[in-house]
């Protein structure tokens, strides 16, 4: 049995002269937060049913969070305002309030930062903690995981969820088991209890396109997820397919950011969707798109870029912004987009719901600066000169007369509206 320090050999996680450290990280999930933040605001409303309507400038006549008292009588959150006051006729309907909702945000990830550095707010309602290094200080992760939800709790009057494993994956399920108030912990003793006979559907990273396909292959459970071979999991979905079936075994190298939600801007395009996504294809076919955009923009402006930006703002008007720096400068709609993807995968957990999508370039140079030939002909200087060619089409005929089928395929599912512009 490891001692408190957690170290052991072979197990995921960070490695330390060649043995590796197993991470205990906690995922917090507010109850109900949009109603609990009002409820705690306005006492005469704790115990009530309380909706939280949506903005019709923003998402029209739709219930952003209800009460679990409002929950008893089977209003779910975005179903229509219309059928909630035929299910809770006695309930308080009231608008959102973004600002009140970040200021208990802030205040929770303060008390959060007492307990560890190593924050990573994944939403307005939610962060990942890791507090491997916290034991000492503050006791178990469960025991730091209960006194947080306690505190929460009496100093805010917020509710919450409370989830505990060795990664942020295994966390943010185990906190979603017990609502509200519950706390729970899923290791590699009880994981097959505990997560195996979920259905497929909740799992997170899995959306509502994939799981309608999983289940055409008979996989109805995470657990049947797990035992599916990888290499058909992957020839069906790609890379998505290999990670899928990392994270149904328990596997999710992903550290918590305290960075994940800074935001960096630079020249390129966005878009805001017309409609919440997190399925993978999706989000590749809008990233496509934007870099497109982006690619033609650089090479008409004589420059070469060294680093791609990704910019996500998720379903609760949470924005963060990551970066890679390429090896070496491109002018290249594939490089940019392939740059894009790679950072979605890796930075943004790939199960959240995204409202805004951005890719920009940055670190520009002029492209007469230079860039190192390959001795030999290959796929990059093929790709050099059939965009080259298509640019010369477009700049003859408009940009409308050339389209990626990937494209004209997003266009058909109403994911693709028109950008918001630059994001200088």
């Amino acid at each position: 049995m490891a001692s408190a320090g957690f170290f052991v050999i072979l197990i995921t996680g960070e490695h330390i002269f060649g043995v590796v450290k197993l991470r205990s990280i906690i995922h917090v999930d507010m109850n109900a937060f949009f109603a609990s933040c009002h409820q705690a605001e306005n006492p005469a409303w704790r115990g009530k049913p309380l909706l939280v309507a949506g903005d019709p400038e923003k998402r029209h006549g739709i219930i952003l969070t209800a009460s679990y008292e409002a929950r008893r009588f089977g209003v779910k959150t975005g179903i229509p305002v219309w059928q909630a006051k035929k299910l809770c006729p006695g309930g308080l309907f009231v608008p959102p309030d973004h600002k009140l909702y970040l200021s208990y945000s802030e205040k929770i990830l303060a008390m959060f930062r007492n307990y560890t550095p190593l924050v990573e707010p994944f939403s307005i309602d939610e962060a990942w903690l890791d507090v491997t290094g916290s034991y000492r200080l503050f006791g178990t992760a469960k025991e730091i995981g209960r006194k947080l939800q306690q505190r929460i709790l009496h100093e805010l009057k917020i509710p919450c969820s409370v989830g505990i494993g060795p990664n942020k994956f295994l966390a943010k399920m185990a906190s979603g088991i017990q609502k509200p108030l519950g706390i729970t912990v899923i290791n590699k003793s009880n994981l097959q209890k505990l997560l195996w006979p979920l259905p497929i559907e909740e799992m997170v990273g899995i959306g509502p396109k994939t799981a309608p396909i999983l289940k055409e292959m008979g996989i109805n459970t995470i657990g049947q997820l797990a035992a599916m071979p990888e290499k058909l999991l992957s020839g069906r979905f790609g890379v998505m397919g290999t990670f899928l079936w990392q994270l149904a075994n328990g596997q999710d190298n992903s550290p918590a950011d305290p960075g994940a939600l800074q935001t960096v801007k630079s020249i390129g395009h966005s878009v805001t969707l017309p409609r919440d996504i997190s399925d993978p294809g999706e989000i590749s076919r809008v990233l496509l798109a934007l870099s497109e955009r982006v690619g033609r923009r650089l090479r008409r402006s004589g420059y070469t870029a060294r680093s791609v930006i990704l910019t996500v703002k998720d379903h609760n008007f949470v924005s963060g912004s990551r970066t890679k720096t390429l090896s070496e400068p491109t002018v290249l709609t594939e490089t940019i987009y392939q740059t894009a993807v790679s950072l979605y995968r890796q930075k943004f957990t790939p199960w959240r719901k995204v409202r805004l999508l951005g890719v920009a370039v940055g670190k520009l140079q002029l492209k007469e600066a230079g860039r190192q030939l390959s001795l030999f002909k290959n796929n990059k200087e093929k790709l050099d000169r059939l965009t080259a060619a298509a640019d010369e089409i477009r700049d003859r005929f408009g940009d409308k007369v050339l389209r990626r089928a990937t494209l004209c395929r997003s266009d058909s599912n109403g994911t693709m509206p028109e950008t918001d512009g630059d994001l200088i």
